[in-house]
């Protein structure tokens, strides 16, 4: 607990650099992003299903399948402030954990950030209610528990920053392929149109919602984890 709750010794400006190019080589290319882009569905998710909680619905369950899509389930009034927050939270939550992850790595908190990512992992594991959902789950929170348990001072920390940068840099690009494939193929069924659907104002305002929130963490998260 010592070790959990102290400060650890920020890295050097190179590891800090080199994990921010090695993230942007996860998030640009097409065919490693479709892989990695699990992650941030596990966030997306994540969010929807905490926010759930936080305004008193109920948590049926929630699913993640291969295509990197995924879908949380709650019970509770169809309409008002708790369904629109929960609908809010799901591409807001990368981003938004992201610049929480990078507030704690500012203060040397590098070890709690690893254990609070493994804890908020487990919690949502409980809830998961498909084999794939499982797997991803299990996977992503066994390498966080490795790492945080095994690995020494200066891989917890390469492997924190990179995570974190990953939250930040991948936060940004969900929001304009939700962007694209409503101009594709308009459905209705995304959180923005499902927003602009118990709120009465157009869509277009909550996808600029999303870019804000993932551009402003962005900003704010780099200006953090750089020193400036």
């Amino acid at each position: 607990m010592d070790q959990v709750l102290g400060r650890q010794p920020d890295p050097d400006l190179w590891v800090v650099v080199a994990t921010a190019a090695a993230a942007l080589a996860v998030v640009l290319p097409n065919a490693v992003w479709r892989v990695a882009r699990n992650a941030v569905t596990i966030a997306h998710e994540g969010g929807h299903a905490l926010v759930a909680l936080l305004t008193g619905r109920t948590l049926t369950g929630i699913r993640l399948h291969s295509d990197t899509s995924g879908l949380t389930v709650s019970r509770g009034k169809p309409r008002g402030p708790g369904m629109v927050f929960t609908a809010l939270a799901g591409y807001t939550a990368p981003p938004l954990l992201g610049l929480g992850g990078a507030a704690l790595l500012s203060e040397g908190r590098i070890t709690l950030l690893l254990w609070l990512a493994t804890a908020l992992l487990l919690a949502m594991l409980v809830m998961i209610r498909n084999v794939y959902g499982v797997l991803t789950v299990l996977v992503t929170g066994a390498l966080f528990l490795l790492v945080s348990w095994k690995a020494g001072p200066q891989v917890q920390a390469a492997f924190a920053y990179a995570v974190v940068w990953f939250l930040l840099l991948g936060g940004v690009r969900p929001a304009f392929e939700l962007q694209r494939e409503r101009r594709r193929n308009p459905t209705g069924a995304s959180d923005a149109d499902q927003l602009a659907s118990l709120t009465g104002t157009p869509p277009a305002l909550w996808l600029f919602l999303f870019h804000v929130v993932s551009l402003c963490s962005l900003t704010g998260g780099a200006r953090w984890l750089l020193g400036l």
